[in-house]
């Protein structure tokens, strides 16, 4: 009887040659498995079962892990605002460690010896995916052909195409990968950093600047530092993030390229849509600001900075990670409000934050305008104190001389 090999399955170029490729040298019985953690609807999900049986697999199982992506994993980033460059939302490979999760579980479930993944030498996927599955089950075999093989794009097309699965040039050119929070697009230009993507290239917001949309007025709600509601209406979580999806798409909010650093030490640059992580957390971090203190702030975003390192290394699992969700939800407990948001194309602009909890309407003083809380004399021996490490270190320096 032959091994069985569980595959994670993407329906890309790299997985679907795996698939007569783990048949034919390993000489497996391949069960594929796309663990949905978004980016697809319904008919993608039957096209990747049929595309995955058509190359041999002997099984396809999908699991829809969308909800518990979130919750295990994007609120804390949307609560975090956590942007890596202070750009890039880490729109794919956040999911990374849930997938192997539940890749792992289905292998020991069908009594499987050996996963296999499709990630190349030189990307962040093959750290993430191994990461995970060797804390998670360090008993599977870990297969990653593409990577220790080092087979090209080209030698995979012409592989599939031989035996009579051709792969369209378009896709072999761009590789793309859809999630909950984005799309992530790479290819020549993103190999070298002064080019840009071309407009064709582009998947949820082409032609958006060509077609621009009229600028449109939404607000969204919040609980607790989570996402709750659109314009008034409570939405789930997933829910409310596809809808934003396909609205900030729209308006070619969130696109963008980043440039910045790889686990594997090097310089990366990716092209990536992200328009609900844009537009949550941009409306997230103002509501935030209303709500918290100075030190909160500045105590909550350097943990969530780490805490995003760690999501963008595969290294969720460690315990530190838990740590830092505990401080992030402690944190979130007054930051309930909405957020008024102005959209057009290319930008998103908060036009106004409101909560019962905000630390503005607590205050009896103005900005500016009205002191309130303190009078003249208070403000003037306010401002004197303050100056006096100042004025001390300057004497000290005199003196000195």
């Amino acid at each position: 009887m032959p091994d069985t090999v569980v595959l994670a399955y993407s329906g890309g170029l790299d997985t679907s040659f795996l698939v007569p490729w783990l048949v034919e040298h390993r000489g497996a019985e391949v069960v594929t498995v796309t663990v949905d953690t978004g980016g697809l609807d319904a008919a993608a999900r039957s096209g990747l079962e049929a595309r995955a049986l058509r190359l041999g697999a002997a099984r396809h199982v999908t699991m829809d892990a969308r909800s518990a992506f979130f919750d295990e994993t994007l609120a804390y980033l949307v609560m975090g605002n956590v942007l890596r460059g202070h750009l890039y939302p880490i729109c794919v490979g956040a999911e990374r460690c849930l997938q192997a999760r539940r890749v792992a579980e289905l292998a020991r479930e069908i009594g499987a010896r050996a996963v296999a993944h499709g990630s190349t030498a030189a990307g962040n996927d093959q750290v993430r995916f191994e990461v995970a599955l060797r804390t998670l089950a360090p008993e599977l075999e870990v297969l990653a052909p593409v990577r220790d093989e080092g087979f090209t794009r080209a030698h995979e097309v012409a592989y599939l195409a031989g035996r009579g699965f051709p792969w369209p040039a378009a896709r072999a050119a761009y590789s793309v990968n859809a999630g909950l929070w984005g799309v992530t697009i790479g290819g020549r230009e993103t190999s070298g950093t002064a080019e840009p993507l071309p407009e064709e290239a582009w998947v949820w917001s082409a032609g958006a600047f060509e077609h621009p949309r009229a600028p449109e007025r939404h607000v969204l709600g919040f609980e607790r530092g989570r996402p709750v509601s659109l314009d008034g209406e409570t939405l789930e979580p997933v829910a409310l993030v596809e809808q934003l999806n396909r609205l900030g798409g729209a308006f070619a909010i969130g696109r963008g390229i980043h440039l910045g650093d790889t686990i594997l030490g090097m310089k990366g640059r990716v092209a990536f849509e992200a328009p609900a992580a844009t537009l949550l957390i941009t409306a997230h971090r103002e509501l935030e600001k209303l709500v918290l203190t100075a030190r909160q702030q500045r105590v909550k975003d350097g943990l969530a900075a780490i805490y995003g390192d760690l999501v963008h290394e595969g290294q969720a699992l460690d315990p530190a990670a838990r740590d830092i969700e505990a401080l992030v939800r402690s944190s979130q407990s007054r930051v309930t409000g909405t957020a008024r948001l102005l959209l057009r194309p290319g930008a998103a602009f908060v036009e106004g934050v409101a909560s019962p909890w905000s630390l503005q309407a607590a205050s009896a003083a103005v900005y500016g305008e009205a002191a309130g809380e303190w009078s003249a004399a208070d403000a003037r021996g306010f401002a004197r104190l303050l100056a006096l490490p100042g004025m001390l270190a300057a004497r000290a320096g005199r003196n000195a001389t």
